[in-house]
């Protein structure tokens, strides 16, 4: 395929791996960046801040993956002397690195098919 090819070096392969609900996404590149920056920040604020998303963004997608498993990923607490926060639950740390662990895979298999079909 590369001989077909005008500039063979400029050319790659790309995609998102994203599991698909019944009804919704459920988990996503953009959703894994979510659940760590709140696992950083303590704050879905904070995090959706960090991605340059807004407030009622980050909480629509928390709610979206918080509805469509058994166990919450997102546990958030109000008030309190430090004014509340938001942590991972276990099940959210365990989609972070399972998902994760998937993401780095994927990519892996982009680089060789794009090596593959094009090296």
């Amino acid at each position: 395929m590369k001989e077909l090819l005008l500039t063979p070096e400029s050319f790659r392969l790309d995609g998102r791996l994203w599991l698909q609900g019944p009804t919704d996404r459920f988990m996503g590149i953009g959703r894994l960046e979510l659940l760590g920056h709140i696992a950083e920040t303590g704050s879905i604020s904070k995090a959706a801040q960090a991605m340059g998303m807004s407030y009622k963004k980050a909480w629509d997608l928390v709610s979206s993956m918080n509805a469509q498993v058994n166990t919450p990923l997102v546990s958030t607490q109000t008030g309190g002397s430090h004014g509340g926060g938001t942590v991972l639950t276990p099940a959210g740390r365990q989609v972070l690195e399972v998902f994760g662990a998937a993401q780095v895979r994927f990519q892996e298999f982009i680089r060789q098919e794009t090596e593959r079909l094009l090296g």
